[in-house]
């Protein structure tokens, strides 16, 4: 955790302190929980201490149990029922906690810490208005409340109410004048209404105060970005670097910043320095893949990777993450190429396989990625997933009994395989084999019993040949249980519907696939097909030309329906 992080965390801990505070404290002073007689084991007291040796060996039942039990023999105490609410809070029992809050306040409406709770337990409800009064009310009664106004502030910065978050940090900077955390929000309000000039000495006011602050640092960089202050943003980036030089993120950063403004002599110093410590630093490669591919910042990962392959070029990991950047760009022939320099001892190896093959289909060169596939099984004959690529390609180009043949190699190497099942009962249908088709399926069933997909098609198999409808409708109902908002899984159950002949039913859940899956020509002709048996042939006419403007390949039979509608139409 970095500094500022851990000096924020150390202050938002302050608001919950009460809520722990019973785990270190000594039984309650006399004027909280009066003790009696310590043989007398039916008094606030005694059941208090029980509490709180329940409470610090976690036992939170428990503790529950002895703290209700005091505050049945003392409900005047104020002190008991805070515990009570944060004890509640803890076991998350909100409502309880809230009622508990809610009693306190009754007794005493200015009570501090009462009003603290409430006002966090309704934030937590996302009762946002109440939070915020709650806050008000405890920054009207001790304006000593530094958290606070930093939550209060939170809230209308998260709403965007950029005005009424600047009051509440600039009243916290009149308590608080030593306030890094209220001169950083103020400069992160200030920022969000570009008065960029105004951020930026705020930021500068957060560094005097607490100078090993990165979050400040990135603000004002951000800013000079901005206003095109190149000194200043390299400066800011070299400090980081030089009170913390494992800060991998800064130094990407920096690489990154070099190239974009055409300091490519310094942005090859630090990328290639950074490409040479990622053998012994993984962390490096974790940072960029994490901060810039999984962001979808392809080209900044790209410059970056391109710019550190100078300084190790046969580095395995940069080339598969190159070619995880150039497909995010979508220029597949180079994202092949550094695919391609992944060689077979590489953790990515069978990843980058995939992806090639992926790329040549998109690329619309199927024999191609069959050539890449063949050749790299001659390699690695035993991998079973290399196969199943394999025979769905084939199954692609048609080449089905090449399929089936591949599939079962396959099979051979992992017999309870469920992809290459499942791939492979895909093949008997296409061969026309509906009986080891269905035999496939329920092998995956048997096998993944959660497996939407086999459900699914056994499913909808059932409803295209009409039979054990019933069964069908079970199978689509479980599929859908594991893929709730799938579009093909609903319209399955749709054609069931429609199968049985309950076309009001099929209706509605055929309407719910269409806004699901907008453009599927299957699905919009089901839809057709339930208008046309309800007697809606304007309907049926509308979503069979949406259809067939949807559909490739052989349409024979829909454009079929279409010329019956519009004859019948004319006649």
């Amino acid at each position: 955790m970095n500094a500022f992080l851990w000096k924020m965390a150390i202050s938002v801990m302050v608001i919950f302190f009460f809520l722990s505070c019973a785990a270190v404290k000594t039984p309650a002073p006399v004027e909280q929980v009066t003790p009696v007689s310590a043989q007398d084991e039916d008094n606030a007291y005694y059941f208090f201490t029980e509490y709180n040796i329940h409470q610090r060996q976690g036992d939170f039942d428990k503790a529950a149990y002895y703290l209700k039990k005091a505050v049945e023999r003392d409900p005047e105490s104020i002190f008991l029922l805070k515990e009570l609410s944060a004890l509640y809070l803890r076991m998350n029992e909100t409502q309880k906690s809230l009622e508990t809050a809610q009693r306190i306040l009754d007794k005493n409406k200015e009570d501090v810490d009462a009003l603290i709770l409430y006002g966090r337990i309704k934030q937590s409800l996302k009762q946002i208005d109440e939070a915020k009064k709650a806050y008000r009310n405890v920054i009207a009664i001790d304006p000593t409340q530094e958290i606070i106004y930093l939550s209060l502030g939170g809230i209308y910065q998260e709403e965007q109410d950029w005005e009424n978050a600047s009051r509440v940090y600039q009243k916290l900077l009149q308590h608080f004048p030593e306030s890094y955390a209220g001169y950083f929000y103020l400069g992160k309000v200030n920022s969000e209404q570009g008065n960029l000039e105004q951020a930026e000495r705020h930021f500068l006011k957060t560094l005097e105060l607490a100078p090993d602050l990165e979050e400040p640092r990135m603000e004002l960089i951000s800013i000079y970005k901005v206003q095109g202050k190149t000194n200043e943003v390299v400066r800011l980036y070299k400090e980081m670097l030089q009170m913390d030089q494992s800060n991998i993120g800064a130094a990407l950063a920096l690489g990154a910043y070099y190239q974009k403004t055409g300091q490519n002599t310094q942005a090859d110093a630090v990328l290639k320095d950074l490409a040479e410590r990622t053998e012994s630093e993984p962390e490096i490669l974790r940072t960029l893949a994490k901060v810039y591919l999984e962001s979808e910042e392809f080209d900044t990962a790209s410059v970056l990777l391109e710019g550190m392959l100078k300084g190790a070029p046969e580095s395995p990991d940069l080339h598969y993450l190159s070619g995880i950047a150039f497909e995010g760009l979508d220029e597949k022939r180079k994202a092949i190429a550094h695919f391609k320099k992944v060689p077979v001892s590489s953790q990515f190896y069978e990843n980058t396989v995939f992806h090639i093959s992926f790329l040549y289909q998109e690329l619309g060169d199927i024999e191609t990625a069959i050539l890449f596939l063949k050749g790299v099984i001659a390699h690695s004959p035993n991998n079973p997933m290399f196969l199943h690529q394999l025979g769905a390609l084939y199954e692609e180009s048609d080449r089905l009994d090449d399929a089936e043949n591949t599939l079962k190699k396959g099979l051979g190497l992992d017999p309870e395989n469920v992809r290459l099942l499942f791939r492979l009962g895909i093949v008997y249908d296409k061969q026309g084999n509906k009986e080891a088709s269905i035999e496939q399926m329920k092998r995956v069933i048997d096998l993944d019993p959660e497996n939407a997909s086999a459900l699914n098609y056994l499913g909808y198999t059932y409803a295209e040949m009409g039979v054990d409808l019933d069964e069908a409708e079970r199978l689509v109902k479980e599929a859908l249980k594991y893929k709730p908002d799938d579009g093909y899984i609903t319209d399955s159950l749709g054609w069931v519907y429609f199968k049985k002949g309950l076309y009001k039913e099929a209706l509605k859940i055929l309407k719910k696939a269409v806004e699901l899956v907008p453009d599927d020509p299957v699905i919009l002709e089901h839809l057709g097909d339930v208008y046309l048996k309800l007697g809606n042939k304007n309907k049926a006419l509308e979503f069979y030309n949406q259809s067939l403007s949807n559909k490739e390949g052989d349409a024979l039979e829909l454009e079929r329906k279409i010329k019956g509608l519009v004859e019948e139409a004319g006649r």
